[in-house]
């Protein structure tokens, strides 16, 4: 656990840098610190490594304050990824990688194959990477080596200051995803500052909003955030597209979904079409015997009574489903890829309800009552 307790910058009588800020990140946590330029966040993250001192108050790790840790053991035990990486130019990747296990005085063995154990968890080949230079990768590939470079002690806490902001816009959110997936695997507690709420949002378990001079507007989770903003500041900053980042934190549950009529492709259709009308239903999933998602079919409101074919006959493919657990987002994506009106949510390909836009509305506004109960 980081824990920072009324902390303070000053730089002599200028206005503070950052003003009694409290704040506690849980083991395995990813905190972003989120605010316009001259809000601290940058001050804050390098307080916690202490490359700044503070002017006043208290910064643990797991109940060790930071000031009475020699600066140098500190910052081996903390991993720090900056923009491009930060990389020693005229070192080869494998070099910069090794730079904090060698530090630490890890055996030459060890070193090697830590450095081949990180590359390959971040997407490089090690054959094909470690002898290069940094000038000779790619910026998304400089991201990557900060990063395996910062897990190099395999230390608990991460420090990162802005890491995917110097690289294009399709880079960065493929960047984005792969750093998620390597967090949930490796449950590092994380310091994360950026000044996108897209990237802030779809990231952090927990915002910091801070204002300028590092006032503290609001911490919390991003549907609490986005749901509840605390303050007039909070709304303003995270903009009237709030409603829209909402949809991305919110993920799709089974009291979302409405529990659509079933029936099998050799169900006669007469039949079928009559139970939708008196359900009151448009249209019926249809299941195989294994309960797998086979299609849907459309109530039809001319009369079938002398239809006698089957379902199958008349039955339209899913143009898209979504897992149970994705976002909304994805959900209403896939909606508008196909003219259905609702998609089907399953569970290991077994349908376990549909989605409709009435759905979706109601589940963001349920999403604002949970928000508020946290909050509180």
């Amino acid at each position: 656990m980081i824990s920072l307790r009324s902390v303070s910058k000053r730089y002599g009588h200028q206005p503070p840098a950052v003003s009694d800020l409290s704040l506690e990140i849980e083991d395995g946590e990813l905190c972003v610190l989120i605010g316009p330029s001259g809000s601290g966040k940058t001050t804050t993250l390098k307080m916690i490594n202490r490359l700044i001192e503070p002017s006043s108050g208290d910064i643990s790790i797991d109940g060790r304050n930071v000031l009475a840790i020699d600066a140098t053991e500190l910052r081996r035990s903390i991993g720090y990824v900056m923009q491009q990486g930060g990389l020693f130019p005229h070192q080869r990747v494998g070099t910069n990688v090794a730079t904090v296990p060698r530090l630490l005085g890890w055996p030459k063995q060890k070193v090697s194959a830590r450095v081949n154990e990180l590359l390959e968890l971040v997407g490089l080949d090690p054959s094909r990477y470690a002898r290069r230079f940094p000038h000779e990768l790619s910026g998304g590939e400089r991201q990557r080596v900060g990063v395996a470079r910062a897990l190099g002690g395999d230390p608990p806490v991460l420090l990162m200051d802005e890491p995917f902001g110097a690289v294009d816009p399709i880079t960065r959110k493929r960047l984005q995803e792969e750093f998620g997936a390597l967090q949930r695997q490796l449950r590092k507690t994380v310091v994360f500052v950026t000044h996108d709420i897209e990237e802030a949002v779809a990231l952090g378990t927990r915002i910091a909003i801070l204002a300028p001079g590092g006032l503290l507007e609001q911490y919390g989770t991003p549907a609490e955030v986005l749901g509840r903003p605390a303050s007039d500041f909070v709304t303003e900053f995270v903009g009237a597209e709030r409603g829209l980042h909402r949809l991305g934190v919110t993920k799709v549950a089974l009291d979302h979904l409405t529990e659509a009529p079933r029936f099998s492709p050799d169900d006669e259709l007469s039949r079928v079409n009559a139970e939708l009308f008196d359900l009151g239903f448009r249209f019926g999933v249809v299941t195989g015997k294994d309960g797998e998602l086979v299609g849907w079919v459309e109530r039809r409101e001319e009369s079938l009574d002398s239809e006698t074919r089957e379902v199958a006959a008349a039955m339209r493919p899913f143009g898209a489903t979504v897992s149970l657990g994705a976002s909304l987002e994805e959900a209403l994506a896939a909606m508008l890829r196909n003219d259905d009106g609702f998609t089907a949510i399953t569970d290991n390909s077994h349908v376990i309800g549909v989605l409709t836009p009435d759905d979706l509305h109601a589940a963001l506004r349920r999403s604002l009552g949970q928000a508020s109960k946290l909050h509180t």
